[in-house]
């Protein structure tokens, strides 16, 4: 047992060199699951040798690393594959139809062939067969040449980007990288690059941008140099209510007020166009509170839908 408990605690260390190794209790637990049907069903003797107890397998040529995958493992593994196999349309998740028949063979996986799980992804947006060339050139650190037209644009434009960061929003895709046009973050959407190719520039690496703290003060992707958050107040009514309190707008999101016809929140963000837009989608089932300035914003674009109607 002690062979074992310094064994097992060397190999801590390797790994956490701040281990405080394992315990004799944990040693013997992990034995007794590597002797259940669920742990494996290892073929362990034991042999006494006065007050010690000494280990070994039964079968000297046994290993556990050519141990066969266990029913529950099995079951593990198909549930993986039926999930990974729902990403269709992505260009980095190939290799799961290649590798999903082999799986089968191998271990006897029995196929579904009902859908059991769907992804909102749309498999047919222009640009998503960049996707895996983006994720590449990110892990690679390449600096690329994209061909771009921008909504505001009539023509096409070349940019040079070191790309940082692929993000998803509103089912489309956003590249995220520095742009040598504007000496800052830029975002460019999939659906509007015409061409991409590698450019010979030595690659700068992203030493100023924490990505999960980048999008924390926004809605979507759009995030405007030196804006400052806005403390926005949202009056829904009660048909929205449910559904707002269950799943905020924000990460920011507050209750304020509640009654039996509505229910105020508040939400600390820097407004940008994805905002309007998720604001917008309420219709008649919101309205903004304050501050004044965005109640205005929101105001003159329901004006002007509603005028296309007169």
């Amino acid at each position: 047992m002690q062979d074992l408990i310094d064994a097992c605690s060397n190999a801590l260390l390797e790994i956490d060199p701040d281990s405080n190794g394992i315990s004799r209790r944990q040693i013997e637990q992990d034995i007794r699951y590597l002797e259940s049907d669920e742990g494996g069903s290892i073929p362990l003797e034991r042999h006494r040798d006065g007050k010690r107890i000494f280990y070994r397998y039964s079968d000297t040529k046994f290993s556990i690393n050519n141990q066969p995958l266990n029913q529950v493992e099995l079951e593990q593994i198909a549930s993986a594959m039926q999930i990974l196999s729902r990403f269709k349309g992505m260009p980095q998740f190939e290799w799961v139809n290649e590798l999903a028949p082999k799986m089968e063979q191998t271990f006897l996986l029995e196929k579904h062939q009902e859908t059991i799980i769907s992804f909102d992804n749309n498999r047919y947006l222009k640009g998503i067969e960049y996707l895996g060339e983006l994720f590449q050139a990110i892990l690679y650190k390449k600096v690329l040449c994209l061909e771009y037209q921008s909504y505001r644009s009539e023509i096409p434009k070349e940019y040079q980007v070191h790309p940082y960061y692929l993000k998803q929003y509103n089912n489309r895709w956003f590249l995220l990288g520095l742009s040598e046009t504007w000496d800052r973050i830029s975002t460019f959407a999939l659906d509007r690059i015409i061409t991409i190719h590698d450019s010979n520039t030595p690659y700068i690496s992203n030493c100023d941008y924490n990505f999960d703290d980048y999008f924390e003060d926004i809605i979507g992707v759009t995030l405007y140099q030196d804006a400052e958050p806005v403390l926005i107040t949202l009056t829904f009514n009660k048909d929205a209510a449910p559904y707002v309190l269950s799943k905020p707008l924000h990460g920011s999101q507050k209750k304020i007020s509640e009654n039996e016809s509505e229910v105020v929140v508040s939400i600390d963000v820097i407004p940008n166009y994805e905002l309007e837009s998720l604001i917008l989608s309420y219709g008649d089932r919101v309205k903004v509170s304050g501050p004044e300035s965005f109640q205005k914003v929101i105001k003159e674009r329901l004006v002007r839908a509603s005028g296309m109607y007169n």
